[in-house]
C-alpha cells in the first residue's frame, strides 16, 4: 500500500503534466484541418463586418455595398459595411489588421491605404504581411472635375491659369497619402504648377467641398464623379489611365489632354486579417467572383468608368506587390514627400 506522500506526489505529477499539456492563458488550441473545413462549410453563421476606410459617398464605399448586398441575398447573413475615416484609410484599415482571423472581419483595401499611404507615412500595419488577399474588385480611373465657376475647359487651359496665379487654385483630396492627393501632387510636379491642396477625411467630403465650391478641383475616383459630371454640376477635364474611360468617352485622358506620360489608377479589393482560414477566403473569393460577374453589376462598374476585376487571391497579392515596386519608383524619381 502507497504512503500518503506518495499518493500525493503522484496527483502533483499528474496536475503538473496536465498543465504543461494544456494551452497558455490566452492561447487557443489549434484547430483540425476537419473542423477548419467544417467551418468553411457552415461559414458564415453569424454577421460580416466589411470596413471601409473612408467616410461613406467614395468610390469603394460604393463597391463595399454592391458586394455586401449580393452576399447577403446569397447567404442571408448581414453584410455591415463599417466606415472608418481618417488618417488616409490608416485607422480603419489597422482596425481590420488587428481584428480576428476568422472571416467576420475584412476590410475595403484601395490603392491609396495599401501602397500610397504606407510608401508616403509610417502607418501602423504592413499591407503584405498583416492581410490575406481575398479578391481584387475593381479598378477605377481618377477624373480631374473642376468647379464650374473655374473658368478652364481643357486641362490645358487649368494649367495656364494654375501659372497665372500660383497658389491661388485648391485641389481637394481624400486625405493625406490618398492616391487623390498623390494624383495632385503628380500634376504639380509633371505641369510645373503651384496648387495648395487641401485634405478632406475622404472622397465624399472632398467631393460635397468641391460642389459647394469651397475649392476649385479635384482629382475624384470616377466611380463616385460621374454622375455629377453627366449632371453639368462639375466640369470634367480628363481621366488619368491611359485609356478614355467607357462610362465617360467624351473625357480625354490627361495625356491626350496635354500631360503626357501622365498616369494614375485607383483600384479597390478585399482584404481579411492575416491567418484567416485558406478555405474561408476561398469560400469568399468563389462568391464574390460570381458577384462580380452578374451582367447587372458590370455593367453598373462600366457606366460608371470602372472596370470589373475578379480572379484569385493570389493574382490579387501579386498585384498589390507590382502596384507597390510601381509606386515607389514614381515617389523616388518625382521626390514626392508629404509631411503629416
Amino acid at each position: 500500500m502507497k504512503s500518503s506522500l506518495g499518493v500525493r506526489g503522484s496527483i502533483v505529477a499528474a496536475l503538473l503534466l496536465a498543465v504543461a499539456a494544456a494551452p497558455s492563458a490566452g492561447q487557443q488550441p489549434e484547430k483540425s484541418k476537419t473542423a477548419v473545413a467544417e467551418d468553411a462549410q457552415s461559414y458564415p453563421t453569424k454577421p460580416i463586418r466589411l470596413v471601409n476606410p473612408f467616410p461613406p459617398g467614395g468610390g469603394s464605399d460604393a463597391v463595399a455595398h454592391l458586394v455586401g448586398q449580393r452576399l447577403f441575398e446569397r447567404w442571408g447573413q448581414s453584410v455591415v459595411v463599417d466606415n472608418r475615416g481618417g488618417a488616409g484609410g490608416a485607422i480603419g484599415t489597422e482596425l481590420a489588421a488587428r481584428a480576428a482571423p476568422d472571416g467576420y472581419t475584412l476590410v475595403m483595401a484601395t490603392a491609396s491605404t495599401v501602397v500610397i499611404n504606407p510608401l508616403l507615412n509610417k502607418v501602423p500595419f504592413d499591407p503584405l504581411k498583416d492581410f490575406d488577399a481575398v479578391i481584387h474588385t475593381a479598378t477605377v480611373p481618377l477624373i480631374l472635375v473642376v468647379h464650374p465657376s473655374v473658368p478652364v475647359k481643357s486641362a490645358k487651359e487649368l494649367i495656364a491659369l494654375a501659372k497665372s496665379q500660383p497658389g491661388k487654385l485648391n485641389f481637394a483630396s481624400s486625405g493625406e497619402g490618398t492616391i487623390s492627393h498623390l494624383g495632385g501632387e503628380l500634376f504639380k510636379v509633371m505641369t510645373g504648377v503651384n496648387m495648395v491642396h487641401v485634405p478632406y477625411r475622404g472622397g465624399g467630403p472632398a467631393r460635397n467641398a468641391l460642389l459647394g465650391g469651397h475649392v476649385q478641383l479635384n482629382f475624384g475616383n470616377l466611380l463616385s464623379a460621374a454622375s455629377h459630371v453627366k449632371s453639368g454640376q462639375l466640369r470634367a477635364l480628363g481621366v488619368t489611365t491611359r485609356k478614355r474611360a467607357a462610362g465617360l468617352p467624351e473625357v480625354p485622358t490627361l495625356a491626350e489632354a496635354g500631360v503626357p506620360g501622365y498616369e494614375v489608377v485607383q483600384w479597390n479589393g478585399i482584404l481579411a486579417p492575416d491567418g484567416t482560414p485558406k478555405a474561408i477566403i476561398a469560400k469568399l473569393n468563389a462568391e464574390i467572383n460570381k458577384i462580380i460577374a452578374l451582367p447587372e453589376i458590370q455593367k453598373y462598374l462600366v457606366n460608371s468608368g470602372a472596370e470589373p476585376e475578379g480572379g484569385t487571391p493570389e493574382e490579387f497579392r501579386a498585384f498589390i506587390q507590382a502596384d507597390i515596386a510601381k509606386w515607389a519608383s514614381v515617389i523616388r524619381d518625382a521626390n514626392l514627400k508629404i509631411n503629416r
